[in-house]
């Protein structure tokens, strides 16, 4: 079963809702304005809070679907988990657009709320903190995604390896902000 659910929890993280909402309103296309990243920061930046909010809410249905789909068919934790990060790498690698995707946090976000709701309460609560505190939204995702991994190897040691995975790509995928951060370029709200 794992191997039909990752394929298509990949082609449904594919779908780009900054993308298609900026299509369907007639906006600016957010891979080319902004910082040029189709996801719910850049759709703040270019076209405003309710595509935004859209596109967040979009994001994180595409990591919570597959994963509540997994569970629902009696797939292990594990299992839940690998189809949880095939949406992520979706968003991250979408087919429909060249394989030029997001940063892949709102995903990993909705994929973290069906494996276990308390990690993603805390990468919420961790994520807004230091939102709060810098206004870089890029330095609370990173923050963020590793601090919830210790809370789920306590209490769900199974998912581990893709959440290790997962905190890997999301790394890699901001590390254009890491160079920015360190320099002190960082784009701030």
């Amino acid at each position: 079963m794992l191997w039909l659910l990752a394929p298509l929890a990949y082609l449904l993280g594919s779908l780009s809702f900054a993308i298609l909402l900026s299509r369907l309103s007639g906006g600016p296309d957010p891979r080319a304005s902004g910082s040029g990243n189709p996801g719910a920061t850049n759709m703040l930046r270019v076209a405003g809070r309710k595509l935004a909010l859209l596109t967040l809410l979009g994001d994180l249905a595409k990591g919570l679907l597959p994963v509540l789909l997994a569970k629902l068919l009696g797939l292990p934790l594990q299992d839940q988990a690998w189809v949880g990060l095939a949406a992520v790498v979706g968003h991250l690698h979408p087919i429909y657009f060249g394989f030029k995707g997001g940063k892949g946090v709102a995903t990993a976000a909705g994929m973290l709320l069906g494996l276990y709701p308390p990690a993603a309460l805390l990468a919420l609560a961790s994520w807004a903190l230091t939102f709060y505190l810098t206004r870089t939204s890029s330095l609370a995702s990173l923050i963020a995604t590793p601090l919830t991994l210790p809370l789920l190897a306590w209490q769900q040691p199974a998912a581990l390896l893709p959440m290790c995975a997962l905190t890997g790509l999301i790394v890699w995928r901001h590390r254009g902000n890491l160079r920015d951060l360190m320099a002190g370029r960082e784009r701030h709200f």
